[in-house]
């Protein structure tokens, strides 16, 4: 493995560390504002929060978005095997097809997602008075970590094409 492929590699595989443990982190969190919703509906003794409705579709989004990341980083978003593993050079090759679809998608999460951003800058919501480019800038985010992601992909995949090893 030579310098710069190592270090990406590093750096990619500390920020699947991450987001694995941002996802546990909003799971559990996400269970907070959903239990009150519950309880609150059905007892007395809990009063109704508006507030933990909009809390819970703003979790519910980045947990989405943070598994949409960390598939991607495992080839378990929008990767469909259709080979035996064994056919390496060919599964390179359809995985480069595929990772290319995925480029497409990430380069529009990143530019569309960076207007639907400046859409929600100055805007908040209606029930939590949260900071609405919070939920908005996840779009971008996913599509830069895609990117992100893909490099790493795409450079082991051209490498098996090559004849060297991944």
């Amino acid at each position: 493995m030579t310098g710069r492929t190592g270090v990406w590699r590093t750096l990619t595989a500390a920020c699947h560390k991450l987001l694995s443990f941002l996802l546990c982190i909003s799971v559990l969190v996400l269970v907070f504002p959903v239990t009150l919703q519950i309880f609150s509906r059905f007892t007395d003794f809990v009063p109704t929060y508006i507030w933990t409705e909009e809390m819970a579709r703003f979790l519910f989004v980045w947990m989405v978005m943070i598994g949409a990341m960390i598939g991607v980083r495992e080839s378990a978003h929008f990767n469909v095997d259709l080979w035996p593993p064994h056919r390496v050079r060919l599964n390179a090759a359809i995985n480069l097809i595929a990772r290319l679809a995925i480029l497409v998608l990430a380069l529009t999460f990143v530019f569309a997602g960076w207007e639907f951003t400046e859409f929600g800058w100055n805007r908040i919501s209606e029930l939590a008075e949260l900071p609405l480019w919070m939920i908005h800038i996840a779009w971008p985010i996913t599509g830069f970590v895609w990117l992100l992601f893909l490099g790493e992909q795409v450079a082991s995949d051209v490498r098996v094409l090559a004849g060297r090893s991944a």
